[in-house]
């Protein structure tokens, strides 16, 4: 059975996005060349995972000249988005309330981003 193409980013299609991201429209070569220096990829490992990149709707080219030119179709707080909304169906039965009770339970938010969430969500209840 065919394993299903997953909608959200890897860890290295998402290293390519946030290089697209800060760069704006790029070549695969000014996407190579962005790389840091200690974790290297082949021309041809960047235009494969692009072009990945581009049938999940990520990314989108355009001919110039002899060069394609890759545009980002999807913001960086869209793609984050997208992904912890998988993450809260996937893990946590559709539920962003689980999601944050995990997190306290777990001490994963510590007191200045606890009171950084009241803040938001008293403002949030003011807008009601």
């Amino acid at each position: 059975m065919a394993r299903k193409t997953s909608t959200t980013l890897t860890d290295a299609e998402l290293r390519l996005m946030d290089i697209v991201w800060d760069l704006g429209p790029a070549t695969v070569q000014h996407v190579v060349d962005a790389l840091p220096a200690d974790e290297p990829l082949a021309y041809s490992t960047v235009l494969t995972m692009m072009r990945i990149l581009e049938r999940k709707g990520y990314l989108a080219h355009s001919k110039e000249g002899r060069a394609f030119i890759y545009r980002p179709l999807i913001g960086r707080d869209e793609a984050r988005k997208g992904a912890l909304k998988h993450i809260i169906q996937r893990f946590f039965d559709d539920s962003p309330e689980l999601l944050v009770l995990n997190l306290m339970e777990n001490d994963a938010i510590d007191a200045k981003d606890l009171d950084r969430l009241k803040a938001l969500l008293d403002a949030a209840s003011e807008d009601e």
